[in-house]
């Protein structure tokens, strides 16, 4: 742990790294300039002088919170928690395809703004006790594989950002939270899939943390979701060179002024935003690049997104396959300024076997 430790809090000493997962509160709350990873990271991070912070009021979307307040899970948070510590660095058995180059059929559609609810969806981490609640909201996408879970039902592996779990899992309110569930005191805790809009508007509680790496910021949760309420979307293996052009996905929780926007979940609003890949980092802060023996830890883009775009896909123009995930924005240097902030989609490959040519073949990463 304490090499981890010191490997994450490195870079931040000449980098400004900001989660950009939205904050759900009654009350403002203060965003920390790393998406924290473990509550030892957290405290020194605090504890440090690089640590900078700045407090925001965050909008509240009515509809949704009345929309998961009213719901209960079989698996609370605490479960979930335990299950995300405990699975951290797990590879499953099961074998995502190799889709650098997938198939017109494969490719997502960006134009339609209803299938953009089913290629990106909300995960919301939700926590009520009496009449005090906390929900965290990010991004997530599914990904093409057969998972088949311990009770022997069919479900959908969801890839998401870790950070808004670990910023409920340290809020006082869960903390103050006994470990199981009464309806009598209103105590209710977990996660949820939100898909749809309107009265299209579907939720589905989160089954189980199936794995995580904490260090890259991702996990895969796993979901009993209908045939065809979702669109799995094609992952690539390989990094995307520099000058790649993306295009990734955006929320807000206002109607924005420019044009583009399409009204998305519940009542928040979302975009596909057109950028490019503008480098890579090692865990060291240093750069990297595809096609070396560089570690590809995290992946820089424009243009900035925006809070609540944590957890989803960045995806290739040309190929229509993701090629990261969205963590936030780093401060890259004092001339470029701030970048978008991702995961190499190669990362999630180290979660999992992937298939090219019938042979099985296990990834390892860099």
């Amino acid at each position: 742990m304490l090499t981890l430790a010191k490997s994450l809090i490195q870079p931040t000493m000449r980098q400004l790294m900001w989660g950009v997962a939205s904050r759900r509160w009654t009350t403002s709350t203060l965003l920390h300039n790393l998406a924290p990873t473990s509550p030892s990271i957290i405290n020194q991070l605090l504890s440090s002088d690089i640590s900078s912070k700045r407090e925001i009021e965050q909008d509240i979307t009515p509809a949704l919170d009345r929309k998961l307040l009213q719901l209960s899970s079989k698996t609370s948070l605490h479960e979930l928690i335990r299950q995300y510590v405990a699975e951290s660095g797990t590879v499953l058995d099961v074998f995502l395809p190799y889709e650098s180059q997938p198939a017109i059929s494969r490719r997502p559609n960006l134009v339609d703004a209803a299938d953009s609810t089913r290629n990106v969806i909300t995960v919301a981490h939700c926590a009520q006790f009496g009449n005090a609640h906390k929900i965290t909201l990010s991004s997530g996408f599914a990904l093409n594989v057969d998972f088949t879970s311990k009770e022997n039902t069919k479900e959908t592996l969801i890839v998401t950002c870790a950070h808004t779990l670990e910023e409920i899992r340290n809020s006082p309110l869960l903390l103050s939270m006994p470990s199981t569930q009464d309806s009598k005191l209103k105590q209710r805790s977990g996660s949820f899939i939100v898909t749809g809009s309107g009265n299209s508007l579907r939720v589905f509680p989160v089954s189980r943390v199936v794995s995580a790496l904490p260090r890259s910021d991702l996990m895969l949760l796993s979901c009993e979701v209908p045939e065809g309420a979702l669109n799995t979307l094609p992952v690539s293996p390989y990094a995307a060179r520099r000058g790649t052009d993306i295009e990734a996905h955006f929320v807000t929780h206002g109607k924005p002024i420019d044009d583009g926007w399409s009204p998305w979940i519940a009542d928040t609003w979302g975009k596909w935003h057109q950028g490019k890949v503008v480098g890579y980092r090692d865990f060291g802060g240093s750069e990297a690049e595809p096609g070396t023996y560089d570690a590809l830890s995290h992946l820089l883009f424009t243009p900035l997104p925006t809070a609540g775009s944590s957890g989803g896909p960045i995806i290739d123009k040309e190929s229509g396959a993701v090629v990261g995930v969205m963590r936030g924005t780093l401060m890259d240097n004092r001339v470029e300024g701030l970048r978008g902030w991702g995961a190499p989609s190669e990362t999630i490959f180290e979660t999992n076997h992937y298939v090219v040519l019938d042979v099985q073949i296990t990834w390892v990463g860099v």
